[in-house]
């Protein structure tokens, strides 16, 4: 499958183009970015068979058969349905959108275009999380709890520019008409707190309604949100940004017939989870070595996989795209109210 990539910004060179490098059945054929400095420099590092300034002219482009948006959130939509209208595939980075309003839009451009559009929850491809994922749904039985946390640390930065490639930037590069870290409320939530979410749903199934508490005290958001599920599985979600540790991620899970402990770890360590699968029936714990953690790599095999062979999408589609965002603007709704706030409900932004 060829790839055009648009956008070279840290995603892309964090985790695309070399994605794309690595993949057993995707190449990086074309970047698009409006700095030419950048985007010259990526395709000679990368190898992509060429490059464009202009994103209408890279959809025109007959070899592309899928767009990998790369972008600010803010352009995420719009960039979507260009590529859908154009006919191409879309693996659009999370979250999907900023509004309920332009996500339902994006739905119906996709549901009319046939194209295949997965939204990039790569936790999703971590070989723990599958593993939980396939004892919930084949051994558990009914799933009666889920607790999950999402804990970015103070010390992460360091730890990440440790292991991540020198980041080029770019004068020329395009930037939102807001700047997205303005309110760090909002910033927090979508860049964070979809991944949560997003886990929450990959477990447990469509969340009905939430009600949240948030506390910004001492440098730190927290929100604590009690999550009902369609199933009538309770759940308790922990976004706090940032904690005075190492990295703190993971989950615990409830279920008739076992449990499961998960612990995640850093994503730009690609290791995958340490996950504890606890089998009623044999009394014993059981946990998969994960050794392949390349998280969007695999993701970006399995959005091929889904493209050229018809498999089953193994990630996250339009619908749990905007299910993640009416849940961001729920919790948003009920920290500021302190009520309950059911998700079918919820309008607007968070």
């Amino acid at each position: 499958m060829r790839v055009g990539v648009l956008g070279a910004g840290q995603i892309a060179q964090a985790a695309h183009f070399e994605s794309c490098a690595k993949a057993a059945n995707a190449d990086l054929y074309a970047i698009c970015d409006i700095a030419a400095d950048l985007r010259e420099r990526m395709a000679i590092m990368h190898g992509a068979a060429t490059t464009y300034a202009d994103y209408d002219l890279m959809l025109a482009d007959p070899d592309v058969d899928a767009v990998i948006i790369a972008t600010a959130d803010a352009f995420h939509v719009p960039a979507a349905k260009r590529a859908l209208e154009a006919g191409k595939h879309v693996l659009c980075e999370k979250p999907l959108g900023v509004t309920v309003e332009e996500v339902l839009d994006l739905q119906q451009a996709v549901e009319k275009s046939g194209k295949v559009l997965q939204v990039g929850h790569m936790k999703r491809f971590d070989a723990g999380l599958q593993a939980a994922k396939s004892f919930i749904d084949t051994e558990m039985g009914d799933l009666v709890a889920l607790k999950a946390w999402y804990c970015d640390s103070t010390h992460r930065y360091p730890m990440t520019d440790a292991v991540q490639p020198l980041i080029v930037t770019s004068a020329q590069a395009k930037k939102p008409a807001e700047n997205p870290k303005a309110d760090l409320r909002r910033y927090y939530m979508l860049a964070h707190g979809c991944h949560l979410i997003d886990t929450a749903r990959y477990f447990a199934g469509e969340i009905v309604a939430v009600r949240a508490r948030l506390s910004e005290r001492a440098g730190l958001w927290c929100w604590f949100v009690d999550v009902e599920f369609a199933s009538g599985a309770l759940g308790h979600l922990d976004l706090t940004v940032a904690v005075r540790m190492d990295w703190h991620e993971g989950f615990q899970i409830y279920g008739q017939n076992g449990s499961v402990i998960g612990k995640t770890y850093n994503p730009w360590y690609y290791k995958s989870s340490d996950v504890d699968i606890f089998r009623e029936s044999d009394g014993a714990t059981h946990r998969v070595l994960g050794a392949d953690g390349h998280f969007y790599r695999r993701q970006l095999e399995a959005f091929a996989r889904t493209i050229l062979d018809g498999a089953p999408m193994q990630g996250a589609d339009v619908h749990d795209g905007v299910a993640s965002v009416r849940a961001m603007v729920a919790i948003a709704r009920s920290a500021e109210n302190g009520k309950r706030v059911a998700l079918a409900d919820v309008s607007g932004g968070v």
